[in-house]
């Protein structure tokens, strides 16, 4: 749930001389934390509880710093391979997923490990398997170095998937029309972009098989949907998330497609005053791993800059969960 954001008036300061600009503030919703999110902090949370510290996360549990800060200050320690964990400690498994051989390796060496794998990402997984088996191969549509496409090329043998990141790469593959093919998509791509390159597999390889369902998660899908209501409205969108955030990236380019400027920004304090000259209308939304307490530290940076009218703009309500890892369950 997120939480009430701060009062949707602001005031000029004490003692100032002169009175804020107006600004009109729409609020997409959802925005921030989605299930898979949610679920992996608890786990990292509840493994200190149940362990005691230190407690060892391979890669960052989610993409956002001030998350990562938060459970390093509870006693989580991050490492980005395997045998940065020494002996003895329990070792987390990121969100984004990881290929078999990382499990097989900590089996190998006797840690407990506990899976944190957006159980919408396992899917996927589970989906890459299952279209091996049926002696397909895979072209899999997602960005080059992403944590979660290295997770999922590792579910299946070398060899068997295809990286496929634009409609260009398509016009590039060279399986002919005998090649049984199948796509897979990674979790948190842009919408259209992802049906553009969709299309183009299919126009070019009528045999491709279909995943069952969508591959997109659903809070992928429901944030940028919020952004394409709000962003025409809008000259300018704030979109809170890291760097290295997918979807986070994926919301600042449908904010600018709609023709708002937009700005990614990870803290109230990287907003620039310049910014506002000359806005009437802000939109402000965030990524699927930026908590909610960070909208409320944006909001009211920007009502120390102007005299702020919020107003949310709800698209959809969410009510998804993920159960736990069964060892920390009882």
């Amino acid at each position: 749930m997120n939480a009430p954001f701060p009062s949707t008036t602001s005031s000029p300061a004490i003692g100032s001389s002169e009175a804020l600009l107006p600004i009109r503030l729409l609020i997409a919703a959802p925005r921030g934390f989605c299930a898979g999110v949610d679920r992996a902090i608890e786990i990292v949370e509840r493994a200190i509880e149940i362990y005691g510290a230190p407690v060892y996360v391979r890669h960052e549990i989610v993409h956002n710093k001030f998350v990562v800060d938060s459970l390093k200050a509870k006693g989580a320690v991050f490492v980005e391979e395997l045998d940065e964990v020494p002996d003895g400690v329990p070792v987390i498994f990121s969100a984004h997923g990881v290929p078999k051989s990382v499990p097989a390796a900590a089996n190998k060496r006797g840690l407990e490990w506990l899976d944190a794998t957006c159980p919408l990402v396992s899917k996927v997984h589970r989906q890459a398997e299952r279209q091996i088996e049926a002696g397909r191969h895979i072209l899999f549509i997602g960005h080059a170095g992403h944590p979660e496409v290295i997770g999922t090329f590792g579910q299946v043998p070398d060899g068997n998937m295809t990286l496929v990141e634009t409609v260009e790469d398509v016009d590039r593959l060279e399986f002919d029309a005998e090649t049984e093919l199948s796509y897979l998509s990674q979790t948190t791509l842009s919408v259209d972009d992802t049906a553009a390159i969709i299309q183009a597999i299919q126009d070019r390889f009528p045999q491709v098989i279909a995943p069952k369902a969508e591959d997109i998660c659903y809070a992928t899908s429901n944030r940028q949907a919020a952004v394409k209501q709000i962003a025409p409205q809008c000259q300018l969108v704030l979109v809170i998330g890291a760097p290295n955030s997918s979807n986070s990236l994926r919301l600042v380019e449908v904010a600018q497609r709609e023709g708002a400027a937009s700005q990614l920004i990870q803290r109230a304090s990287e907003i620039d005053p310049a910014w506002l000259d000359g806005v009437d209308t802000i939109g402000l939304t965030a990524g699927a791993s930026a908590p909610e307490e960070l909208v409320n530290e944006v909001i009211t940076r920007i009502k120390e800059l102007r005299a702020v009218e919020a107003e949310e703009f709800v698209t959809t309500k969410e009510h998804m969960t993920f159960k736990l890892p069964r060892q920390l369950v009882g």
